[in-house]
């Protein structure tokens, strides 16, 4: 996979680009990330990519020109494959387990970033296939989100993470939240790790954990449990707690 960047500011990627496993996924040639500097295709001395927006309104946008340029300067290097071009915006659809495992499968992803008050309408229309947002709040420029999303779609792709089972088991992979989980020491300051988990029974210990994701999911996130495909054996579990049996 390959995935281009927009951005005034590419600087802000160089830790995230640079530790962890996203580095280790860049070593591995697992995936690419190419950062474009939307300065870069500005027209005029003073590398302007931004004015007010027409009818006022506080803020600035971003011109659609500059956009285009990159845009297109992006699109001169695609063979066969055009990448899917996603904004990161306030206005777009919610980031989901569902929505990143679908993007991981694409083979180039093109991700601009916006500030100020966003971009020229006419940029959206024209360029973009999908807005994205991360959440109901606002954050003054697309790059955080751009991370986000990066992370969120290269840990989807085989041999990004040490192991497999890692992406099968977390939150949201099955729409339950994640069961609790312990290391060593056993005991901490008076407080013990579940006597089941140091049983070695391993079928007591995959019934434990699957009843706790089950009654964190309960708790926290019970809408999610309207989506769940559950077992007959995980419905059961899940009745016993609604009943207060477990």
């Amino acid at each position: 996979m390959r995935i281009d960047v927009l951005t005034l500011f590419p600087g802000m990627f160089s830790g995230f680009l640079g530790e962890s496993i996203v580095a280790r996924g860049l070593a591995r040639s697992l995936f690419q990330v190419c950062l474009w500097d939307i300065r870069n295709y500005c027209s005029d001395k003073h590398r302007t990519a931004d004015d007010y927006p027409f009818g006022g309104g506080a803020g600035m946008l971003l011109k659609a020109e500059p956009i285009a340029k990159a845009i297109q300067a992006v699109c001169a290097q695609q063979t066969t494959t055009l990448a899917k071009t996603i904004y990161l915006s306030p206005g777009g659809v919610p980031l989901h387990h569902a929505l990143a495992q679908e993007l991981a499968q694409e083979s180039r992803l093109l991700l601009l970033c916006g500030h100020y008050e966003g971009v020229d309408q006419r940029v959206i229309d024209r360029y973009v296939d999908l807005e994205i947002s991360l959440g109901d709040y606002i954050l003054s420029s697309g790059e955080l989100g751009a991370m986000v999303l990066i992370e969120a779609i290269v840990r989807l792709i085989p041999g990004v993470l040490g192991s497999w089972e890692s992406t099968e088991s977390e939150s949201f992979a099955r729409q339950l939240l994640e069961y609790p989980q312990y290391t060593r020491p056993a005991s901490y300051e008076g407080d013990h790790v579940p006597e089941v988990l140091l049983s070695g029974n391993h079928g007591a210990i995959a019934t434990w954990r699957l009843q706790e994701a089950l009654r964190r999911t309960l708790e926290r996130r019970p809408n999610l449990l309207l989506k769940a495909k559950l077992s007959p054996e995980e419905r059961k579990l899940l009745a016993k707690l609604l009943s207060g049996t477990s």
